[in-house]
């Protein structure tokens, strides 16, 4: 499916996205969901995969939540750039290293579930105008929840696929 320049193409493909990478990943046996990729990779397993877009639903929802009351979050976090990104990347995989597969699938679920509804609550032209928000610099809301979600879902479901092959 292409980009999507609505509410309801955005809806359906981050849901779509994310629903293949859950069944993907849950219709994996128990071993290889915790079996370790091959070397050459940050994101180290599934665990850490589904981390990474838990923690990035975070950080959205944390711009979103300062954004919208008009004051520039500091973004993508707090002491990094978005050139410094492979830096913060790397402390996300070590935030979430210890924690419990099944628990991580537990906090996407739910960290997904509130990206979906700030997506429904906003009218195509909230999500779809650019520079309507000041924090979303020169572009528009639905950009960056595309690229938390739908982009975000299908990078990660090709990941796990390439490890696995």
């Amino acid at each position: 499916m292409p980009r999507p320049k609505t509410k309801d193409e955005l809806l359906r493909l981050a849901h779509a996205n994310f629903e293949r990478l859950e069944v993907y990943v849950e219709d994996c046996p128990k071993e290889e969901q915790l079996r370790e990729f091959p070397k050459g990779t940050l994101n180290r397993n599934i665990r850490d995969v589904l981390a990474h877009l838990h923690h990035w639903h975070l950080m959205f929802l944390e711009w979103y939540r300062i954004g919208i009351t008009g004051v520039k979050p500091e973004m993508p976090a707090k002491g990094y750039t978005w050139k410094t990104l492979p830096e913060l990347n790397k402390e996300i995989q070590k935030r979430y290293s210890n924690t419990d597969l099944e628990k991580v699938k537990s906090l996407l679920k739910s960290s997904f579930g509130e990206v979906f509804n700030i997506i429904e609550s906003h009218s195509d032209e909230e999500l779809f105008t650019k520079k309507k928000y000041g924090w979303t610099g020169s572009t528009s809301l639905g950009a960056y929840l595309i690229s938390a979600t739908s982009s975000h879902y299908d990078w990660a479901l090709k990941l796990i696929k390439k490890a696995k092959s």
